[in-house]
């Protein structure tokens, strides 16, 4: 199993890895809309926060060889099901290969640092 590490994602705030890879496949952890400069939670409307969550997945996926285009699985959190339509708006902007990944969405009760969502996926690599 491989770490995978970038500064062009938020370091995790707790004990683990942004992502792993073993076996071809990467793990990414779940990412919330913290940009990596400040380290902060961005300001904005869900749709500004789903963006910043999937450049950071952009992030560590590149950092570990792959790309939104290989990912095989997602799972959204979202901390109010009501913004599910305005969320999907934008994981469609990110998603263009086909077939498009296999996803789950879940209202969680609460999400680190108050986020509004998270997703984390699973990925192939080259």
């Amino acid at each position: 199993m491989r770490e995978v590490r970038t500064d062009a994602a938020p370091a995790p705030v707790g004990p683990y890895s942004q992502a792993v890879i073993h076996g071809g496949v990467l793990y990414c952890s779940g990412q919330i809309p913290i940009d990596p400069a400040t380290g902060e939670m961005i300001e904005g409307d869900i749709e500004a926060q789903t963006r910043q969550v999937f450049a950071n997945l952009r992030a560590v996926l590149e950092a570990g060889g792959s790309s939104l285009d290989q990912v095989v699985r997602a799972s959204v959190y979202l901390a109010d099901l009501s913004l599910f339509p305005r969320v999907n708006a934008v994981y469609a902007e990110h998603f263009h290969a086909t077939p498009q990944p296999a996803r789950s969405t879940i209202q969680a009760a609460a999400l680190p640092l108050g986020a509004q969502v998270e997703i984390d996926v699973i990925a192939l690599v080259d």
